[in-house]
C-alpha cells in the first residue's frame, strides 16, 4: 500500500501557540508522526478570532455608513468626538478637543 503524501505545513503562517504545539508534538512522538498529527489537528481547528463588538458602536457605524455612501457626510481623518449632553448629543471635531 503506498504511503500518503505528508501535508506541507507553512511555518510562517502559524501563530506562536501553533508553533509551540507543533514542536511539542514533534518532541513527544517524533517528527513524522508529530507533523501528521498537527496537520490533522490544524484541519479540524475551527477557532475564528472575533473582535469584541460593542453594540452601540455598531449602531452608530451603521447609521453613519449610509450617509457616507450617499455623499451627505464627510468625516475628516482626525474624526469626531460624540458626547452625551442633557437630552442631546454633542459632536465636536477631534482636533479641537
Amino acid at each position: 500500500m503506498p504511503r500518503k503524501a505528508m501535508p506541507k505545513i507553512d511555518m510562517k503562517s502559524l501563530t506562536k501557540g501553533q508553533l509551540r504545539k507543533l514542536n511539542a508534538l514533534k518532541k513527544s512522538v517524533g517528527d513524522d508522526i508529530g507533523e501528521k498529527a498537527f496537520a490533522e489537528w490544524l484541519a479540524t481547528d475551527t477557532k475564528v478570532v472575533k473582535e469584541p463588538s460593542d453594540r452601540n458602536a455598531g449602531l452608530i457605524a451603521n447609521a453613519v455608513e449610509d450617509l457616507i455612501g450617499e455623499h451627505k457626510l464627510i468625516i475628516p481623518n482626525s474624526g469626531y468626538l460624540l458626547k452625551r449632553g442633557r437630552g442631546r448629543v454633542i459632536v465636536t471635531r477631534a482636533d479641537e478637543a
